[in-house]
C-alpha cells in the first residue's frame, strides 16, 4: 500500500498540494508545541515525510531525526535547505530503530491512521517508547472520528474546502477505516490522490499507550492548547515516559 500510494509521483507534488499546511496560523503552533516538549534533547519523527514540521523545528535549533516508510518522501526533504541536518531512516515506523534515544519522539497530521490495524497502532506506541529516554514524551496529533457528524445512511464528511484543493473522508463504519479523498488544482491543472487509513479513538490511544508503558499527560484539542472538550474534532494529545 505504502510504495502504490506515497510514490514518486505523490511525493513530487505533496508540498504543492499541502500548501493550506505550510500556513504560519498552522505551521507556528505546532513548531513551538514540539519544540517545549523536546526542552533540550533531540526528537524524532514518525512519519516524517517531506519535512514540513522537521526542518523549521531543526531551525530553531532542536537536533531532529526522521523516519519515514516512502523513499520518494525523504529524497524530497533531503533536498531542501537544511535537510541534510535532518538525519532520516527509510523504514516503517512501528519497527524501524534509530540509533539514539530521545526526549521527544512525535507523529503530526493524522499519521497513526495510515497503520492500517491496531497492532501496527500498537506497536507504533510501543517503538516510540523504546526510543524515548526516561521521562520523554510522545506527542500525537489525529483528528476524531466524524461519526456524530454522519446522518443515517451517509458515510462522508469533508474536511477541507479551498480554493486550490478539496477533501472529503469516506467511512467505513464496520472495519473502522475511512479513504481520504483528495482534489487538488495547481497551474489550472487537477489531480486526484486517495489514501487510506484506520481511525482511532482517544481511549483507545491511551490504552495503545499504557500497554507501551507511557502515562497520559496532556490532551489538547490543537497546537495553541485550547482545551479538549466532546465537542472538538481533533486532538493533540501527549504520553510520558515514567522517569527511572
Amino acid at each position: 500500500m505504502d510504495a502504490d500510494v506515497w510514490n514518486e509521483q505523490v511525493a513530487q507534488g505533496y508540498d504543492a498540494s499541502s500548501a493550506h499546511m505550510y500556513t504560519p496560523e498552522v505551521l507556528d503552533p505546532t513548531v513551538r508545541f514540539l519544540e517545549r516538549r523536546a526542552g533540550r534533547g533531540p526528537a524524532l519523527e514518525f512519519a516524517v515525510g517531506t519535512g514540513r514540521v522537521a526542518l523549521p523545528l531543526s531551525a530553531r535549533g532542536v537536533r531532529v531525526a526522521g523516519i519515514e516508510k516512502s523513499a520518494p518522501m525523504a529524497r524530497q526533504l533531503a533536498g531542501k535547505p537544511g535537510g541534510s541536518d535532518v538525519a532520516v531512516i527509510v523504514g516503517d515506523m512501528t519497527t524501524s530503530r534509530a540509533p539514539d534515544s530521545f526526549s521527544l519522539v512525535y507523529l503530526v497530521h493524522n499519521s497513526i491512521t495510515c497503520l492500517l490495524s491496531q497492532a501496527e497502532q500498537v506497536a507504533c506506541f510501543r517503538n516510540a517508547a523504546l526510543h524515548l529516554e526516561p521521562g520523554g514524551r510522545f506527542v500525537v496529533e489525529v483528528f476524531v472520528p466524524e461519526l456524530q457528524r454522519l446522518p443515517p445512511g451517509e458515510t462522508a464528511r469533508p474536511f477541507h474546502i479551498g480554493d486550490h484543493h478539496v477533501g472529503f473522508d469516506t467511512y467505513d463504519l464496520l472495519n473502522q477505516r475511512l479513504v481520504s479523498h483528495h482534489y487538488t488544482v495547481v497551474d489550472g491543472r487537477g489531480s486526484t490522490f486517495r489514501s487510506p487509513h484506520r481511525y482511532v479513538w482517544p481511549s483507545e490511544l491511551d490504552l495503545m499507550a499504557e500497554l507501551a508503558g507511557l502515562e497520559p499527560s496532556e490532551r489538547w484539542a490543537d497546537w495553541n492548547e485550547t482545551p479538549f472538550t466532546a465537542s472538538s474534532r481533533s486532538h493533540v494529545s501527549v504520553w510520558q515516559k515514567p522517569p527511572r
